[in-house]
């Protein structure tokens, strides 16, 4: 065999190696994902290009503060399930209050500059369950989220992954919080 088909067999072998490691990088630890709706805004916004760590979680539980994506019962248009971002706002064992548009979590007020006009619908009293996560929109008035019986406290095992960097649009790119 030449020289030269040896290293273009070599190149092709360093090019399809890669592309197999790349892909198994792509379906295994990381998902990109569009955000729908004005749930998340301010932090998000409607058509935002968003990538999810799928392994941050096999690591560790999800905490406050975290924007997750989860799947839900909920419907889309075209028949499948859809999966919502969102944010932790208690988890397993916190107590959790909603009184008066104001959010506690273990007795303490809930310093919240993320969300949108300042006020937060509900009335609830709750100790998070086992593997559950109690998740809400930045946008509380436009938020379909855990104080609604259609979406309810989060499994831990249906949430897909922490929002970690926004690619789109490209004068807000960089990371989530």
């Amino acid at each position: 065999m030449s020289k030269l088909l040896k290293d273009t067999v070599f190149e092709w072998v360093k090019i399809i190696l890669t592309a197999i490691v790349i892909a198994i990088i792509i379906t295994q630890f990381i998902r990109p994902t569009l955000v729908r709706g004005e749930s998340m805004y301010p932090t998000l916004e409607e058509n935002d290009y968003l990538i999810i760590s799928k392994i941050s979680y096999k690591i560790k539980s999800p905490k406050t503060g975290d924007i997750i994506v989860f799947k839900t019962n909920l419907l889309q248009e075209d028949g499948t399930h859809k999966d919502l971002v969102k944010r932790v706002i208690a988890t397993e064992g916190n107590h959790l209050v909603i009184k008066d548009s104001k959010v506690y979590v273990d007795y303490k007020l809930l310093d919240e500059p993320y969300i949108h006009n300042q006020y937060t619908t509900g009335d609830i009293d709750i100790i998070i369950p086992e593997n559950k996560i109690f998740a809400m929109g930045d946008n509380r008035e436009k938020s379909l989220d855990s104080r609604y019986e259609e979406v309810g406290l989060v499994d831990e095992s249906d949430v897909i992954g922490k929002v970690t960097v926004r690619l789109y649009p490209f004068d807000k790119i960089g990371i989530v919080k």
